[in-house]
């Protein structure tokens, strides 16, 4: 029994930290954050009517408006896309993470995908703090935390780059990603679960982020090639130019493949084009 608990474990940390799936590796980081913050809080309420240590953790992750304060927490527009306090706010967040960065990692590379999540997460971080320090109505003593604005710019940045693409829900039947990317958004707005309008603004800028940036990218822009890394110098071969040509296939190509998954579905692609999708999506 013991030895099946470490190869599950084992299997999980494999899953997380050494298969190099960015998704998987957000979602591990996230649960991973909010079961030390939940743990910690269980066992000192075991002891005491108060949970000091899990409120300081919550407070040096989670990211301030305030603007001195935010000075000296200057990590925190990064970690606080990784933090939850809530059991549904995690798996609302995670669940919409999951569905989408599949979708997404199907079309795309790893460093799009990481460049979308990151940089959506500091684009609502920095749209929060402007609102709660400018408008009147917004009190600057907010406080933000969770992945939120990131699956937002993900959510949205899958839906711009296959706005057709189907997902068949209970229910509704087959529902395009362009509609439920809409609905998301107004739920987000409307029903979400904080007061604070300064977390919308931050949302609604996260999705621009993501629709602009995949814009971008089909018109030959891509940001994310600023997590690219140098490549070292070295003495290669003379290559076959033609098998080299062959080995990655051109943009003409690719576009016709993404032009088949907005009418069709990825479900409709040959091998061989799924093939060609993926030599395209791990070009670095």
């Amino acid at each position: 029994m013991l030895s099946t608990n470490k190869s599950i474990i084992r299997e999980l940390y494999d899953n997380v930290f050494q298969s190099g799936n960015r998704l998987n590796l957000f979602i591990g980081i996230n649960v991973l954050i909010f079961l030390l913050i939940n743990l910690i809080a269980f066992f000192e309420s075991l002891f005491t009517n108060t949970t000091p240590i899990s409120q300081w953790l919550v407070a040096q992750l989670t990211m301030p408006a305030p603007l001195l304060l935010l000075a000296s927490k200057f990590w925190t527009p990064f970690t606080y896309m990784f933090t939850h306090r809530a059991l549904f706010h995690l798996l609302f967040n995670m669940l919409w993470l999951y569905w989408m960065g599949r979708i997404f990692l199907d079309l795309l590379n790893k460093r799009q995908f990481t460049f979308v999540y990151l940089v959506g997460g500091i684009t609502g971080a920095i749209f929060f703090i402007i609102a709660n320090n400018t408008l009147p109505a917004l009190t600057n003593s907010s406080v933000m935390l969770g992945a939120s604005a990131s699956v937002m710019a993900v959510v949205v940045a899958t839906a711009t780059l296959v706005p057709n693409y189907a997902i068949h829900l209970l229910f509704f039947g087959d529902v395009k990603l362009k509609y439920l990317a809409w609905i998301y958004l107004l739920l987000d707005i409307i029903g979400g679960s904080s007061g604070n309008p300064g977390e919308r603004i931050a949302h609604i800028s996260s999705a621009i982020l993501g629709f602009v940036y995949i814009k971008q990218l089909q018109n030959g822009q891509d940001w994310s090639t600023i997590f690219e890394r140098q490549p070292k110098l070295k003495i290669i071969q003379k290559r076959d130019e033609t098998k080299s040509t062959e080995s990655v296939p051109d943009q003409a190509i690719i576009d016709a493949i993404l032009d088949k998954i907005s009418k069709s579905g990825y479900d409709s692609l040959t091998s061989l084009e799924k093939r060609q999708l993926f030599q395209a999506s791990n070009k670095e």
